[in-house]
């Protein structure tokens, strides 16, 4: 086989493989996605702590933003880091349970998993936070201003 075929092979060898091959349960329709999708989702909110202070700071951020009269640019800014931080958050639970169901035993790659993951989430945390300072803390300074100077 020629370097070039190698390499086409490499490429596009991922895409041959169909997952009803291998999977146990794939989803028959755009519908029982939506509904996996969703039981996902419950399970986060009946089962991780942090999703719930998750599922309480994005109202209240949406609030801030409505009342301090974001452009649309904050807003973009806003929901991009609110996704993110919830997209990190579901992915370190999807690591961290797939790892629980590959061994119940410490092993030291299993800690790096669980640990990178968790690192995800913090980053997303950290940039959001600054995000939401920056989008935030100039229109919500200037009206703490105008309470006091009247």
């Amino acid at each position: 086989m020629s370097r070039l075929s190698e390499v086409k092979e490499r490429l596009t060898s991922t895409a041959k493989i169909d997952p009803n091959d291998y999977a146990l349960n794939t989803s028959r329709g755009r519908l029982d996605s939506l509904g996996y999708a969703i039981a996902g989702w419950l399970y986060m909110l009946r089962r991780q702590r942090n999703t719930w202070l998750m599922a309480l700071a994005t109202p209240i951020v949406l609030a801030l933003g409505v009342w301090l009269q974001v452009d649309l640019t904050g807003w973009a800014l806003l929901c991009i880091v609110i996704t993110i931080v919830w997209l990190t958050e579901f992915m370190n639970a999807a690591v961290e349970a797939s790892i629980d169901l590959t061994t119940s035993e410490y092993h030291p790659m299993a800690k790096v998993g669980k640990d990178v993951a968790a690192a995800a989430v913090l980053l997303g945390v950290v940039n959001a936070i600054i995000v939401g300072l920056i989008v935030l803390g100039p229109p919500l300074w200037m009206r703490i201003i105008s309470w006091f100077t009247g």
